[in-house]
């Protein structure tokens, strides 16, 4: 129930990161950087010379769209779809609405300044791209960590999947390029569909990075006489698992013991610790792994 409980937090908190970087960031600054976020701010940008149409706003076309996708992929996908993918696809759409709710576009800056300025929030428009990729990268990475996604563009690149030859990877490039590159012929603005491109290139090196980041865990190898008391800290305090060999050392032809374990970043340095509190001698070597698949770590 505790992992249940974390895991329906760590979503809601990737998805509240993810409609931060698209409201207060992306859709200001018409940064078409793939998704379903990408799509409504094209639509949005489409339609708002249209009057009849002024209540249509891009958050409420990202819940539309959303809710659109998730249909289709009930009807085209069906058994891959999954209640996280549900869930963060519904929550992350809600809060973006929400926030267009709490803080419609005239009344965003007074937030952070006494006077009443245009959007965007500033008039740096890089810096403002880094925070939307950096925001939505480690909102999107949050759930991918927690097998999970915001649904949009992932359903059609499942679809893609399914009746043609693409991979998942590819299809969902593929989906995005087409959303970025239209930015060039919406907004008629070379720069800001060079910003959009930029953003959706670098957003996938980024969550690729944090995901590496959030697993990341240190592989110990050490080779030691002092094996008893090692493996006593590791498996009784540490409650990790650790695996023996003996060996011999080539050139002192002593009796030596390699240990191998691995463990979190933070028990790397207790462990370090305790190594050489016990063994001073003793020579380590630490890998970092951000792929753990085992019993005490993901799952297979």
């Amino acid at each position: 129930m505790l992992k249940k409980i974390k895991s329906f937090l760590l979503m809601t908190l990737g998805c509240l990161i993810l409609a931060v970087g698209v409201y207060f960031f992306k859709i200001p600054n018409g940064f078409v950087t793939g998704g379903v976020s990408g799509l409504a701010t094209l639509l949005g940008k489409l339609i708002s010379n249209v009057e009849a149409l002024n209540w249509l706003t891009t958050s409420l076309m990202i819940i539309i769209l959303n809710g659109l996708l998730l249909v289709v992929g009930f009807i085209f996908v069906n058994k891959s779809f999954g209640f996280k993918t549900i869930y963060c696809t519904l929550a992350y759409s809600a809060l973006t609405y929400l926030f267009e709710w709490l803080f419609p576009e005239e009344n965003v800056l007074k937030l952070f300044s006494t006077t009443a300025l245009p959007l965007p929030l500033t008039s740096q428009p890089l810096l403002e791209l880094v925070f939307a990729i950096l925001l939505t990268a480690i909102g999107s990475a949050i759930l991918f960590n927690s097998d999970a996604s915001s649904g949009g563009t992932d359903i059609l690149a499942m679809i893609l999947k399914k009746y043609t030859s693409l991979n998942v990877g590819t299809a969902l490039l593929l989906a995005d390029c087409v959303i970025a590159f239209s930015s060039f012929f919406v907004y008629k603005d070379v720069t800001v569909g060079l910003f959009s491109v930029l953003g959706l290139f670098s957003k996938s090196f980024f969550v690729d990075g944090i995901i590496e980041n959030l697993n990341m865990c240190k592989y110990f190898t050490i080779i030691t006489e002092k094996a008893d008391e090692i493996c006593a800290f590791v498996l009784q305090d540490m409650h990790r698992g650790v695996t023996r060999h003996e060996a011999e050392g080539a050139f002192s032809h002593m009796p030596k013991t390699v240990l191998l374990t691995v463990c979190n970043r933070h028990e790397a340095h207790v462990l370090k610790a305790k190594i050489k509190e016990v063994d001073p001698a003793a020579f380590i070597m630490v890998t970092n792994s951000s792929e753990i698949l085992g019993r005490g770590f993901r799952s297979l």
